[in-house]
């Protein structure tokens, strides 16, 4: 069975190899709460990792950002969306940012999730900026909404296959989907359609509800990460699973163990991003609890790849 428990406390020495990757560390690597990670290696050569809001000495913070030369050493640099979007200035939902560079465009592109004024659901949401740690600027409108939580955790990616600009996205008991991107990515490519990926299943381990996919194309397969169950429940129960295909539109098929659960000191890990370093080694960073109720602290934790699959490396 492929499962790997976190390591609280004890430093974690990485290969020789890795000359330009990440120094030896010890989690968490951002010890405060910064949930939902997902990292960019941007234009200026520094990772940046953008997460959930939260509140900082009474302040919200709707969307935060943090830098890093090395994926350990994080500096929080504030609120990448300072300003509400008109459409959900009265509430504060901002959730699971994800970020792409459009070098054609000198633009960076900010994929969120947001509850908007006068409704319940979820909707999936896009800002831009000239700069990966913001200000970013909401559209003026939001991408696709619901009535439920289905429409939330968006993921973008360009496919280097197809050429494609595609939008990942689920969670809220529907399936995870995808869909193609106009060449503006401010919205949907027009007659496109949303294919439905994987469906959540209550008869295997974390699969009642599936969220938070994140797609990497290792070639000749692509690699969908995404995380299910509860995450922030009083009893959370959260893990993370992979499924792979020959399609970055599937279909996908998915790997029956979780390859990231409980363990260590840390609960509920999930809702993870995955980046290469300059080493070409590949990298996790995710959000996980010391304890119930307490902070999404984030994590990080080097990946290997056994028979076509990953896996956690200590």
């Amino acid at each position: 069975m492929l499962r790997a428990s976190l390591a609280a406390a004890s430093a974690l020495a990485l290969a020789s190899c890795a000359t330009q990757g990440p120094p030896a560390f010890v989690n968490p690597v951002l010890p405060a709460d910064f949930p939902d990670p997902a990292v960019l290696r941007a234009a200026d050569g520094a990772f940046y990792a953008y997460a959930t809001q939260t509140e900082r000495a009474g302040k919200w913070i709707n969307i935060q950002v943090a830098r890093s030369a090395d994926l350990v050493h994080w500096e929080e640099l504030g609120d990448a969306l300072p300003a509400k979007p008109a459409w959900a200035a009265a509430k504060q939902q901002f959730w699971a940012p994800h970020v792409l560079y459009d070098a054609e465009r000198r633009t960076y592109f900010m994929y969120y999730s947001a509850e908007p004024d006068g409704a319940t659901g979820k909707c999936l949401a896009v800002a831009s900026a000239a700069a990966p740690s913001g200000p970013f600027v909401d559209s003026g409108r939001p991408l696709l909404c619901g009535e439920g939580i289905e429409n939330i955790d968006p993921m973008a990616f360009d496919d280097p296959r197809s050429g494609k600009r595609l939008l990942y996205w689920g969670s809220g008991g529907a399936p995870l989907r995808v869909q193609e991107l106009a060449a503006d990515r401010l919205g949907f490519l027009p007659g496109s359609a949303a294919r439905e990926l994987l469906f959540p299943d209550a008869a295997k381990p974390y699969r009642a509800l599936i969220e938070a996919p994140w797609v990497v194309y290792r070639e000749p397969d692509y690699f969908l990460f995404y995380s299910g169950d509860r995450c922030c429940a009083r009893e959370p129960r959260y893990a993370v699973m992979v499924a792979r295909s020959g399609d970055a539109e599937g279909p996908f098929e998915d790997r029956s163990d979780p390859i990231l659960e409980a363990g260590g000191g840390w609960i509920a890990p999930g809702h993870c991003s995955v980046i290469a370093d300059d080493a070409g080694g590949d990298w996790i960073l995710y959000h996980a609890y010391r304890a119930p109720g307490g902070a999404r602290e984030m994590l990080l934790d080097r990946l290997r790849w056994d028979r076509g699959w990953p896996a956690l490396s200590r």
